[in-house]
């Protein structure tokens, strides 16, 4: 038994591996998804079952839990090939086997001692194109998988400590941009070195069997901090669902479902009644769901360890054909909005058993939109460039106060890439970069605030892709709060601003210079009711511009 000093300081220490592997991918990285948006992650997992042992404190959480899916794979595909080697990394981008969409290119490293498998490190993060019909690789118009990205398997790329360079050479054809790909990987193979000797420090000090016993006890402790939670929920069935605009092919909304089922200690996540899986690209993997469940629950139980304790205590019931359990070719691109729907749900459902717990539901889109064309001024004439970016909208009101206005969407904990960086990168000018009136959710705590974005073209010509949600409907209140604004997205063309067909998705906008597209993109939802707001709150809020004087008058009918 570990004493609870010690305990206290190897789970420090453990977390501080995590931590310092993502600032050096972080500082590293030549792609600005992952530089400055932290569109990554780090962790260590348990050698036998892949399970998640630790996880650094900025990584994104949803790459933690499908990571543990990804290590699983690559160990099931050494059993064929000679088994894990020390001084090896492999490599993949599998949807299916590890979860997230094929940008999410997972490495995976072996840790052994004294000639035995101790754990894995493994390293996750959004590589900036990888072929494709769409650069970027959010094809809202995808049918299958090879529409959207190059799939590589679980592989060895690095063989006893030596690059394989002809996997590097592989991976360099599939892209648009092969510099930006291998400065990538190599900030993740140096952040993977960099655990690799941390971790190796931390069990020289104290030994294998000690820090072994302290990974044991962290899990078991959230655990048995899930099961007392979940005990403290009152039993009965939750039921909340909520839709999807479209998959992008087929203009037709898309339904998911929950049953929260709470039994004393037992809490089952069954979306049994959701759609099935369907032709576009907002399909995800079973492992990319179970993943979005646990960053749910961490959000609703924030103080249980962030380990695959989590999930210990709950069941998810996910049956084969879903949209939520779609296996290869179904195409996953736009995974990043289904998930955002499951935490929506998720959230609703545990307001309905605890309200106090859960929040409003965020804006729930994360709006990636790329822009991509050729350089035409003589010094790079004919380079290509790509703009890859997401963006940001407003959180949901709470029972401690308003949410958080122009954040990023609870999946992670990423930021959005500054305009300064964009700008310097690429030939665009932002016109516009600002809160939008009036997009949030009334309530006791109204929602955060959504952004507006305008972004100028300033070159000679360029294609725009937008992959969005919530342009039909608006993210959602609980207890009593009332919904936010719509996303809305608009491109101009020969002086006209045009919505795309589908509201929230389109591809191939032709763009000449000058031209812009603009995102107003929601807010959160409301908590509580709208009457129970202080007249001191509503005074700010329009002082401050929040609401404008039209809805001022709207909220004052209604008091």
């Amino acid at each position: 038994m570990l004493d609870p000093v010690t305990l206290a300081v190897l789970n420090g220490r453990l977390e501080q591996i995590a931590d310092e592997m993502d600032a050096t991918l972080y500082r590293s990285a030549f792609n600005p998804i992952i530089a400055e948006a932290h569109d990554a992650c780090h962790g260590l997992y348990d050698a036998a079952s892949g399970a998640t042992l630790v996880q650094g404190k900025s990584g994104l959480p949803v790459f933690v839990g499908a990571m543990s899916f990804a290590v699983q794979a690559a160990a099931r595909a050494a059993q064929g090939r000679g088994g894990m080697r020390d001084g090896d990394v492999w490599i993949l981008n599998d949807p299916y086997d590890g979860g997230t969409h094929a940008n999410d290119f997972k490495l995976v490293r072996p840790v052994f001692r004294g000639g035995e498998l101790y754990c894995y490190l493994a390293s996750a993060a959004h590589w900036h194109d990888v072929g494709g019909a769409v650069p970027g690789n959010y094809n809202p118009a995808a049918t299958e998988c090879w529409q959207e990205a190059v799939q590589i398997p679980p592989v060895r790329m690095v063989r006893g400590g030596e690059l394989d360079e002809d996997v590097l050479a592989i991976l360099k054809a599939n892209s648009r941009l092969p510099d930006s790909l291998w400065g990538d990987l190599n900030g993740q193979l140096a952040a993977l070195e960099l655990g690799a000797g941390r971790l190796d420090d931390l069990l020289q000090e104290y030994g294998d069997d000690t820090v072994r016993a302290a990974l044991d006890t962290l899990r078991q402790r959230a655990r048995r901090l899930m099961l007392d939670h979940v005990a403290s929920l009152p039993d009965g069935e939750y039921r909340y669902r909520d839709t999807l605009d479209n998959d992008g092919v087929k203009d037709a909304e898309l339904t998911i479902a929950l049953r929260l089922r709470v039994s004393g200690e037992r809490l089952e996540l069954d979306f049994s009644e959701t759609s099935p899986a369907c032709a576009g690209p907002v399909n995800i993997s079973r492992a990319t769901a179970v993943a979005a469940c646990y960053v749910a629950l961490k959000h609703v139980f924030p103080d249980v360890p962030a380990n695959a304790g989590v999930l210990d205590a709950v069941t998810v019931t996910l049956p084969d054909g879903l949209l939520i359990s779609a296996e290869r070719p179904r195409p996953v691109g736009g995974y990043t909005e289904t998930i955002l729907r499951m935490i929506d749900v998720i959230f609703c459902a545990v307001a309905q058993a605890a309200p106090e717990r859960a929040p409003a539901q965020a804006y729930g889109t994360i709006n990636a939109l790329s822009i991509a064309g050729y350089r035409s001024d003589a010094a790079r004439k004919g380079q290509r460039w790509v703009m890859f970016s997401f963006f940001g909208g407003g959180h949901g009101g709470h029972s401690a106060g308003d949410g958080l206005s122009h954040g990023n969407a609870p999946i992670s904990t990423a930021t959005i890439p500054p305009l300064e960086i964009l700008e310097a990168a690429y030939p665009v000018r932002f016109t516009q970069w600002a809160l939008r009136p009036d997009s949030a959710g009334d309530g006791r705590h109204r929602g955060g605030l959504g952004a507006i974005y305008e972004i100028e073209l300033l070159e000679d010509s360029a294609e725009a892709f937008i992959f969005g949600e919530r342009g039909r409907s608006s993210p959602k209140g609980v207890a009593g709060g009332e919904p936010a604004a719509s996303n809305v997205f608009r491109y101009q063309q020969d002086g006209q601003w045009l919505a795309p067909p589908m509201t929230s998705k389109m591809l191939g906008i032709a763009l000449k210079r000058g031209e812009r597209v603009r995102l107003e993109t929601p807010g959160g939802g409301g908590y509580g009711p709208p009457a129970q707001r202080s007249e001191a709150a509503r005074r700010r809020d329009r002082d401050m511009g929040y609401v404008s004087g039209a809805a001022a008058a709207q909220e004052k009918g209604r008091a």
